[in-house]
C-alpha cells in the first residue's frame, strides 16, 4: 500500500505544488490540512483503548504514515500552544512528525537557537537580548553603534532593520518596550548583503550563496540572487551536527559571511525552510527529496 502523508499548512502556492509533485514521484499520497483544524479528545469511550484522539479536517492523525509540518499561521498564545501540544502528543503516540514540535519551538526562537549553536562551539555574531529601552541602548553602544534589530520570532527578513543612529535606536527600542517586545540587538557583520544557506534534507546538504547588491538582507524579496556552491566536508559536518542536535530532518542553517570568505557566523536555524530560491539553482527536484525523507 502506498504511503500516505499529511502536510500541516497551506495547500496553495508553489511549495504545496512542489510537495504534490514530490509525492507523485515516489508513489505516495499526500493530503493537506490546516493547523486551525487540529483537535483532541481525552478519555476513552466505552470499548475503546485510545486515551487521546488527535484529529484534523483530513481525519485521524494516526491514520497517516507521517506528518510534515509547514508554516504555522499566526494565532493567540493559547492557539499556538495547543497546536504544539497536539504535535507533542502525536510524537508520544509514535507518529513520525517532521519536523517535531520540540525542534520547532527551539528554532523559532532566535535567542534559544543561537544559545544552542554557541554551546555547540560555532561562532555567532555578538548579540544582546534585553527587555527594556535603557538596557538596549547600553547594548547598542557596547556593540559599536551599528546593529541589526530583529524580532525574536519571525523570518524572511520581516521586521529586520539596521540601526546606526543613536536617536533612531532610542526610538526603535522605545517602540519595542511599549508593545512588550524583546529587544534582540545584533552587531552588524560587514560587509552585509551576502550569506550562505546550508539546506539540509535528510542526509543531503546543499549550499547556496545569496548576495544582494542593494540591501544588507539576503531575502529574495529584497532582490537577492542565489548561486549553488560546493559543500566541503567542514560545512557538511557543521550543518549535520547542528541539525542533529536540534532534531530536524529538513532545515536550513544560515551563516553570515564576514569580511573574509572563510569568516562565517551562524545566525539562524530554520526548521520550516522555503526552498524556491534553492530550487532555481539545483537540478534535483527538492520536493521529491523532502517527501522521500519522510
Amino acid at each position: 500500500m502506498a504511503a500516505h502523508y499529511l502536510v500541516l499548512g497551506s495547500d496553495q502556492g508553489w511549495h504545496a505544488n512542489q510537495l504534490r509533485q514530490g509525492a507523485r514521484a515516489i508513489g505516495a499520497k499526500v493530503t493537506f490540512a490546516a493547523y486551525e483544524s487540529l483537535s483532541a479528545r481525552l478519555g476513552s469511550p466505552i470499548g475503546s483503548s485510545e486515551v487521546v484522539t488527535l484529529r484534523c479536517d483530513a481525519g485521524l492523525l494516526s491514520s497517516f504514515d507521517a506528518v510534515l509540518t509547514r508554516t504555522m499561521p499566526a494565532g493567540s498564545l493559547e492557539r499556538i500552544t495547543f497546536r504544539l501540544a497536539v504535535l507533542h502528543a502525536a510524537v508520544r503516540s509514535g507518529l513520525r512528525v517532521v519536523n517535531p514540535p520540540a525542534a520547532l519551538e527551539m528554532a523559532i526562537d532566535k535567542f534559544a537557537t543561537l544559545a544552542e549553536v554557541q554551546r555547540l562551539g560555532f561562532p555567532v555574531p555578538p548579540t544582546l537580548v534585553v527587555q527594556d529601552r535603557v538596557a538596549a541602548m547600553r547594548g547598542f553602544e557596547t556593540l559599536g553603534g551599528d546593529c541589526v534589530v530583529k524580532p525574536i520570532f519571525g523570518g524572511e527578513g520581516r521586521g529586520v532593520m539596521r540601526v546606526g543612529d543613536r536617536e533612531l535606536a532610542w526610538t526603535v527600542f522605545g517602540a519595542l518596550e511599549q508593545i512588550d517586545s524583546i529587544a534582540y540587538v545584533q552587531q552588524f557583520v560587514p560587509p552585509g548583503g551576502r550569506d550562505l544557506r546550508l539546506l539540509v534534507i535528510g542526509d543531503q546538504v546543499h549550499a547556496i550563496r545569496r548576495t544582494c547588491d542593494n540591501d544588507f538582507r539576503t531575502n529574495v524579496v529584497h532582490g537577492a540572487k542565489s548561486e549553488r556552491v560546493d559543500v566541503d566536508d567542514a560545512l557538511r559536518l557543521s550543518a549535520q551536527r547542528i541539525t542533529s542536535q536540534f532534531g530536524v530532518t529538513i532545515a536550513s542553517v544560515d551563516l553570515l559571511q564576514g569580511p573574509s570568505p572563510d569568516e562565517l557566523f551562524v545566525v539562524e536555524v530554520n526548521a520550516i525552510p522555503g526552498w524556491r530560491a534553492a530550487q532555481s539553482v539545483i537540478d534535483e527536484h527538492l520536493g521529491t527529496r523532502i517527501m522521500a525523507s519522510l
